[in-house]
């Protein structure tokens, strides 16, 4: 597509200055810069009918230049989108890691006691610093009971 585009390009460029000589043939009505930059020769060239010529060609360009120039847009646009779709999926997915596996206890259920954290508080300076960090799970283990003795009634 960018090869479409570079051509049309160059195509634009020239139908822009061949409709930029065109315009300059032409004889004004006070004979000024189109009698001195050619109007003379253009007369020779082609005729008695040579305002017609000349106002037809400049029609014909200018109206080439203006659905090129739209052309050559939409195509930019298109080269556009479809490179950020491009670069969109061009970056490697990264797998998160798995999380780790709860300790195994033996006789004893697992509890979690709850752990704070404190948030940084220090001003920011334009980096993120993260707020949070996990707590680690905690176990305890069961105490022994002792065997109470029964105190005698009284």
């Amino acid at each position: 597509m960018s090869v479409l585009l570079t051509i049309g390009t160059f195509i634009l460029i020239l139908v822009s200055l061949f409709l930029i000589l065109i315009v300059l043939m032409q004889k004004s009505k006070d004979g000024g810069m189109g009698a001195a930059l050619g109007g003379g020769a253009a007369e020779a060239a082609f005729g008695a009918d040579t305002s017609n010529v000349l106002s037809k060609s400049t029609i014909y360009s200018a109206i080439t230049f203006f659905v090129l120039a739209f052309v050559l847009y939409l195509g930019q646009i298109y080269n556009r989108n479809h490179a950020r779709a491009a670069a969109g999926s061009a970056l490697p997915a990264i797998a998160a890691p798995a999380p780790a596996p709860a300790p195994a206890t033996t006789g004893a259920a697992p509890t979690t006691a709850p752990v704070t954290v404190p948030v940084n508080t220090a001003p920011s300076t334009g980096t993120a610093a993260p707020a949070t960090a996990t707590p680690a799970p905690t176990t305890a283990t069961p105490k022994a009971e002792t065997p109470k003795s029964e105190a005698p009634k009284k």
